[in-house]
């Protein structure tokens, strides 16, 4: 029977962030945003294994505290110069005890706010699939196409486009096929999908937001702290 196993890549160093601090040690809610990434991977039933995968000379790891997550969290000190590097180097890290058709759920360490109903339903409609998937948000927003001019060309059509989050969900020998064949990808699923694969749409919400510059810190300690209260 196949197992899943999670892989959260955190060896960036978030320069957009406007500090030196990597912005996966970020307080949010008192703890680091990793934390909040990792907990509810690591309190997941269906998940076996998680992985996190950090820059070898990382020395803020240890300036916290980890020991609530458990038994289930492995640290992999494979970290590379890019996010799809850091995801096959902690694959390839993997192939001693993973199997070809186990699952691999990567998640992004900078979207703290992933909720297990999400989870669940990302393992449950993609455990059954050929392919795989991901989770995604339908665009909500007018999208507009520029010219080099700073100026509008076009409105581009919405209904059909989605904005990927994570985890986004494969095989495990799929996965790594795709990511040693793969140029410049920014998910995995880009790296499948060059492979002429199409993964499965899993539909979220925007409360699974990530991070990426300051403004967005006070938004996902918002939706921790409620989401705690409720």
């Amino acid at each position: 029977m196949s197992r899943n196993f999670a892989l959260v890549p955190a060896a960036g160093s978030g320069t957009r962030m406007g500090d030196d601090l990597p912005k996966q040690y970020h307080l949010l809610a008192g703890r680091p945003m990793l934390r909040h990434a990792l907990e509810v991977l690591c309190a997941s039933p269906l998940i076996q294994r998680v992985f996190v995968v950090l820059a070898e000379r990382d020395d803020i790891w240890e300036r916290f505290d980890w020991s609530e997550l458990g038994v289930k969290l492995s640290v992999l000190r494979c970290g590379g110069p890019t996010r799809a590097g850091s995801v096959l180097n902690g694959l390839l890290a993997l192939s001693a005890f993973a199997k070809p058709d186990d699952w691999v759920l990567v998640h992004d360490a900078a979207r703290p706010c992933l909720s297990s109903a999400q989870l669940d339903r990302l393992i449950e409609q993609v455990g059954h699939d050929e392919v795989g998937g991901i989770l995604a948000v339908p665009v909500a927003d007018t999208l507009k196409q520029s010219g080099q001019d700073g100026r509008i060309d076009a409105t581009v059509p919405r209904e059909p486009l989605w904005q990927a989050q994570t985890p986004q969900m494969f095989r495990y020998g799929l996965l790594r096929e795709a990511l040693e064949q793969s140029g410049v990808v920014t998910d995995e699923s880009g790296a499948l999908e060059a492979l002429g694969y199409r993964p499965l749409l899993v539909s979220a919400d925007a409360s699974n937001l990530k991070v990426t510059y300051p403004a967005d810190l006070a938004l996902a300690e918002k939706i921790l702290l409620d989401r705690k209260e409720a």
